[in-house]
């Protein structure tokens, strides 16, 4: 698929200068640092090395008071508490979060829903589970915040309910206590946490209150940072505090069940945010897409090795059953759009079939936009409706579409990425006529071609000072290294070479390719991989000059690491 390049302004030479004569970094250093607006000492040294202390107050979130007060009233008379949060990452982290900082205070017990027959959110079946079993508190993360029916059900039962949420708010506002720093009363600093950074600023609160030693708490931020992770919220802000410490905190003391999963996985620690997002979080995942999201919060709160070990090992058969259904549902899909004689005229993908699994169809929708670049949603059918996930491209809101097609929709949320919902049987055509004419209104043409953003051009040589080789690891990797975690409004620097040329190359198992980039100017050899890309071999291999977008990394073998590029993109040079 054809990608659009977009190459930042460098800054200005002067700029550049003066930065680097202030930090004695590379020109290249200064200019990323630049680009991010980071110009000043103190700035930089913010970025580089985030304080915990610069974490905003919580009490500046609405309703944060009325939160802890009734939080404090529970852990005090010991009444019971349920923990309830969604079958995602970010669900699962918030409930291993609160439930372990709890545990020894309060009774307590914790619920996830079924991914199939309760759907996504607070259910009835929760609240009434809470109420069998004597719970005066029901604290939700990771969802309630459009739940106006059922709190108001359990409020008429007698149970109070804080909500901690992250999503956009509905027009109507449940009937308890809402945290959730996108209510438009809300004047938080920071509107991008996730659902599990809310339970953290919860908790931060009530240790605050009562006069407990926030350090402990700082010890589940590995709990917030997989969630960070897997719910690609901006890697920025306070964000990054959470995040950068998590991880850190994750590598010195991994928690049982992380490091029983990494095992499975055959990777090894460190980890950085990357290993997050692509080897942790899809076996979380997994367990509430095929099973039950409960397996992972207890894989999160495992005591022993042997328990972690099983659980680990049960949540990786999980994910690799996961990973058929998400290729085998992807080829249905794409077949369907190739019967398709109208998709050609739509801006939009809605594509459904009603025995593919509820479990992969978010996967799925991303894996077809990575085919035809157009927001995108995956419909299956589960208990008499449709339901399903959508998937955006950058710079369209594929929230505010599916509010504009609300009619015909029985339940929606999410926010201008990614969303859920569910509609009845008849109204899947309709309902993808609306939403492509909302999308065909509404989008703009530079959003319909994806968009790669390079942060500079160079030259290969740049990537190396004086006396360093090709050989080596250049002092710039490691400065890069230090601007981790990488995320959403801090992406990992992508650079491009123009009029280079490939020798070595072949075809991995898996579509990839590997080959030694060669500047002709300079004489200069670099390893190359290209994951996915099998599609780019014949311009490879053609011995034409090709233009090259990457990003640095580093690769191991037989205990040698060497400097190696992962290609983002090639095109022929013109």
């Amino acid at each position: 698929m054809q990608k659009r390049w977009f190459i930042k302004q460098r800054p200005t030479s002067e700029t550049i200068r003066d930065l680097v004569n202030d930090l004695k970094v590379s020109p290249i250093m200064a200019s990323l640092l630049i680009q991010r607006n980071l110009t000043s000492l103190p700035q930089i040294r913010s970025f580089f090395t985030p304080e915990l202390s610069s974490l905003h107050d919580p009490f500046l979130m609405l309703n944060m008071q009325a939160a802890v007060e009734r939080l404090d009233l529970a852990v005090r008379e010991g009444q019971r508490i349920l923990i309830f949060g969604d079958y995602d990452v970010d669900g699962t982290t918030s409930v291993a979060l609160v439930y372990s900082v709890l545990k020894d205070l309060a009774p307590i017990d914790f619920y996830i829903p079924d991914r199939y027959e309760e759907g996504y959110g607070l259910s009835y079946k929760g609240i009434d589970y809470a109420l069998d079993n004597d719970c005066s508190l029901l604290i939700a993360l990771d969802c309630g915040i459009k739940e106006v029916d059922k709190v108001r059900y359990a409020k008429e039962k007698g149970l109070d309910i804080i909500i901690c949420d992250h999503h956009t708010p509905g027009p109507e506002i449940p009937d308890c206590i809402v945290l959730d720093p996108k209510q438009e009363a809300c004047t938080y600093p920071f509107k991008e946490l996730c659902g599990c950074g809310v339970g953290f600023k919860l908790l931060q609160a009530w240790y605050a209150k009562t006069g407990r030693n926030e350090k402990e708490l700082f010890d589940y931020l590995d709990l917030t940072a997989i969630a960070i992770g897997a719910d690609i919220v901006p890697v920025t802000g306070e964000n990054r505090v959470l995040c950068k410490h998590g991880i850190q905190r994750m590598n010195e003391n991994p928690r049982i069940g992380v490091a029983a999963l990494v095992e499975q996985a055959q990777r090894s620690f460190p980890l950085d945010l990357s290993n997050v997002v692509f080897t942790i979080a899809p076996r979380i995942n997994a367990a509430g897409r095929l099973k039950s999201g409960s397996r992972a919060v207890e894989l999160l709160l495992a005591e022993t090795k042997q328990e972690a070990k099983k659980i680990a090992a049960e949540i990786d058969e999980y994910n690799s059953e996961r990973r058929m259904l998400d290729a085998q549902t992807t080829e249905e899909a794409l077949e369907l759009i190739a019967q398709d004689e109208l998709f050609s005229s739509r801006k939009s993908t809605v594509v459904f079939q009603s025995d593919w699994h509820k479990g992969v169809v978010g996967i799925v929708a991303s894996r077809l936009i990575e085919h035809h670049y157009r927001p995108t949603i995956v419909l299956t059918e589960n208990k008499g409706e449709a339901t399903g996930s959508a998937r955006s491209v950058q710079g369209f809101n594929v929230y505010d579409a599916i509010t504009a097609c609300g009619h015909l929709l029985t339940q929606f949320g999410g926010h201008q990425h990614a969303a859920g919902l569910s509609l009845p049987l008849e109204n899947v055509v309709p309902f993808r006529e609306h939403f492509d004419a909302y999308v065909q209104k509404h989008i703009r043409p530079l959003d319909e071609l994806d968009e790669l953003v390079i942060d500079l051009e160079i030259a290969p040589s740049d990537l190396f000072l004086a006396g360093e080789s090709a050989f080596q690891i250049p002092r710039l990797y490691r400065m890069l290294e230090q601007m981790e975690p990488f995320g959403p409004g801090n992406d990992k620097p992508v650079f491009c070479v123009r009029n280079v040329y490939a020798d070595k190359q072949r075809i991995l198992k898996g579509a990839h390719v590997k080959f030694d980039l060669v500047d002709p100017a300079s004489g200069i050899r670099l390893s190359a991989i290209g994951f996915s890309m099998a599609d780019k071999a014949d311009l490879i291999a053609s011995g034409c000059a090709f233009d090259c977008a990457f990003t640095l990394e580093t690769n191991t073998w037989n205990d040698q690491t060497t400097l190696q590029i992962q290609v983002r993109d090639i095109r022929e040079t013109l």
